[in-house]
């Protein structure tokens, strides 16, 4: 078995994972795990917006500016925002 090792939570978010986990017929440590694969560090974010950059550059011959950029990153965030968890 691979490294193991047990986080604290409160009763009430066990619960509540639990609950969850049952919605999707799979585990708290499944859950869990998915969480924490699917989503991005801030390095790993990073890293992302990087190699977006070299590609564009390659492809354009020149990046956004980061006019350009920040109005991306607020598209983006909106998108977000305004997805409903229920559709997905």
């Amino acid at each position: 078995m691979a490294d193991e090792t047990s986080i604290k939570v409160s009763a009430a978010t066990r619960d509540r994972l639990a609950a969850l986990a049952a919605e999707e017929g799979t585990t708290i440590r499944q859950l869990v795990e998915e969480l924490a694969e699917g989503r991005p560090t801030q390095a790993e974010y990073a890293q992302r917006a990087e190699l977006a950059r070299a590609e564009l550059a390659s492809v354009l011959g020149t990046v956004p500016s980061e006019e350009a950029e920040a109005k991306a990153r607020g598209l983006l965030q909106r998108l977000g925002a305004s997805q409903d968890p229920a559709a997905a």
